[in-house]
């Protein structure tokens, strides 16, 4: 029987996966991933860690799949919650959902499992097919909950041992199966955001790595100064909440990460950073070499059913992209993901212009 190891966590869609698993005869094996920080963030408060825990428990009782708990929290502090500080300090826009993926889910997971597993799996809404003889990521069918632009930073070549059980159905279906099963969290609400952050308050964690670095609040047209912050890092390009100025609306149109300037005005829509044209770097994650040469690309710039056409031309320093139309959300840190159709051929991270 072969052996196969599901990433677990509690939420419904993983629980269907190992249900589905289970069902089609695998000797299934669940590992729940610790990675909540309980010392370098517990000022932060609880993570709701011990409520996944739980249900995931009530689940592999009842589908009779032995469970692991497995800490990860040194390995998910260095490669994510590090990564996320460095970029923020940096003035540019982390993504640690794609980080987790990469490094810890099917990163130091996969590396540390036992020879005897022959796979890995878990309930992400995305599935594997193949472009020109090498494996490739491929959408949902389901283009809201797809979530390949998440998974797109993960070598292609592990690929071969990794399984997306519930990847060609819809939420609605998963929901349906979990009633089939009878699971413990069949009602249970989707989770939003990571562990570490997703219920708790971002400028809080910012402040306890970064501390307060007092700066100005300068209007774009004028150069007038209108107040101070307490950190370019705080802030986001059209953001409008939280700058205590008056005489509004007023919405961050850029920032100046060298001064601790941060910049606003009033007249957000034709001063926004919207643009068609935008780098990436050179050390992608991609199928095959020639990928920006293939006809008919689109890309996707964040998590959502959003795609643009696109052409990508090699320079020196990387890539440069340009869409066929304009995006006000372009930041540099984030990651540009590529596709022929449903295929998804890979993804380097978004650079300054």
């Amino acid at each position: 029987m072969t052996k196969i190891a599901v990433l677990g966590s509690g939420g419904v869609d993983s629980s269907v996966a190992i249900a589905l698993l289970k069902e089609q005869g695998y000797d299934v094996t669940v590992f729940y991933l610790k990675i909540w920080l309980e010392d370098e963030l517990a000022f932060l408060g609880k993570c709701p860690w011990q409520q996944d825990l739980e249900y995931l428990e009530q689940v592999c009782t009842s589908l009779q799949v032995p469970l692991k708990v497995l800490p990860m929290q040194k390995e998910y502090f260095k490669k994510v919650v590090g990564y996320t500080i460095s970029e923020i300090e940096s003035g540019r826009t982390p993504n640690p959902d794609v980080m987790c993926n990469n490094h810890i889910k099917f990163g130091f997971f996969l590396e540390s499992l036992p020879q005897d597993f022959e796979y890995v799996a878990s309930g992400h809404y995305a599935q594997i097919a193949e472009f020109k003889h090498h494996k490739c990521l491929k959408m949902s069918p389901d283009l809201v909950k797809d979530q390949s632009y998440f998974l797109a930073q993960i070598p292609h070549k592990l690929l071969e041992k990794i399984v997306f059980p519930i990847g060609h159905l819809s939420k609605p279906e998963v929901r349906k199966l979990a009633e089939k099963y009878n699971l413990a969290n069949k009602d249970r609400k989707d989770s939003q955001g990571i562990c570490f952050l997703g219920k708790l308050k971002f400028n809080d964690f910012v402040e306890h790595y970064l501390g307060n670095k007092p700066g100005n609040i300068i209007e774009f047209e004028t150069g007038k100064v209108m107040g101070k912050h307490n950190g370019f890092y705080y802030h986001t390009r059209g953001q409008r909440k939280g700058l205590g100025l008056s005489g509004g609306p007023w919405y961050v149109v850029s920032k100046d990460t060298k001064k601790n300037i941060v910049y606003v005005s009033c007249n957000y829509d034709s001063l926004a950073d919207s643009r068609s044209e935008f780098k990436i770097e050179s050390a992608g994650n991609f199928v095959v070499e020639d990928w920006h040469q293939q006809a008919n690309l689109r890309v996707k710039l964040r998590h959502g059913p959003t795609l643009y056409k696109c052409v990508v031309q090699a320079n020196a320093n990387g890539f440069q992209v340009k869409i066929d139309g304009s995006d006000q959300g372009i930041a540099a840190g984030q990651f540009a993901v590529f596709y022929i159709d449903d295929l998804c051929l890979g993804s380097a991270k978004i650079i300054e212009n």
